[in-house]
């Protein structure tokens, strides 16, 4: 399905993490992205933002609201969530052996220290290592990421898929670079995740609503305002 010139996957999971396993056992660096209203809405203003979505080797859908804008065209799209994406992986890592670093943004909730500690407590055989990273000032802060496959990173959009499409040009061990938003912030528990029962009926934004009000303005975009453009801007020409 293709929304403001983006394409993005409507396959399972198993399907999706089978080619994301894949990606593990190839010599190059591949790039994928979660994919939510924000992202898109993201990039349909900025060009820059929406040509390294293009340059992704594989979009997942992760908000609700993409899941709804399809329902609307008359197309039912499946979902993969990056919290769950992550947790996919790390089980498979700590089964398989291969090696993680976690890109922390320093200004968030969760400092890599948290992570370490939820990390150890749930997958104690993992091997992995990380930092906290002041992302405003990435050309001081970043060296790289040692001898780690896959890469998760926390910066928020843009700023996590423009940082992991930067390794592509030097990405010496890893395999895998993923933007995982606020999934380290479930994993170390200093911020609840809507219920399963909720996420299965797509309406996380009312427990985010009630939970983090604050929120109201984002969720409000992310829902209403993006829907109201998908209905009356279905595709960005490519070369806008």
């Amino acid at each position: 399905m293709n929304i403001f010139g983006i394409d993005m996957e409507n396959v399972s999971r198993e399907e999706l993490f089978g080619r994301i396993r894949q990606f593990l056992d190839e010599p190059t660096y591949h790039q994928v992205a979660t994919v939510n209203p924000e992202f898109l809405l993201e990039a349909e203003r900025d060009p820059a933002f929406r040509a390294v979505l293009r340059s992704c080797d594989l979009r997942t859908v992760d908000g609700s609201g993409i899941v709804l804008a399809g329902l609307l065209r008359g197309e039912r799209l499946r979902r993969y969530p990056g919290a769950d994406l992550m947790e996919d992986l790390l089980a498979l890592a700590e089964h398989e052996g291969k090696s993680i670093f976690f890109a922390v943004n320093r200004m968030g909730l969760s400092s890599f220290a948290d992570i370490s500690e939820a990390v150890r407590r749930r997958f104690p055989r993992i091997s992995f290592d990380g930092r906290d990273i002041d992302f405003e000032k990435i050309g001081q802060e970043w060296t790289n990421a040692g001898t780690a496959e896959i890469v998760f990173c926390n910066a928020g959009t843009p700023i996590q898929e423009l940082f992991l499409a930067g390794l592509r040009a030097h990405p010496g061990s890893v395999r895998l670079g993923i933007g995982v938003g606020g999934a380290f912030d479930f994993l170390t528990g200093k911020r609840r995740r809507a219920p399963e029962r909720m996420r299965s009926l797509g309406i996380e934004w009312l427990w985010r609503l009630v939970w983090e009000p604050w929120r109201a303005k984002r969720i409000w975009k992310s829902t209403a305002v993006f829907l109201w453009k998908t209905s009356v801007n279905k595709k960005i020409p490519a070369d806008r």
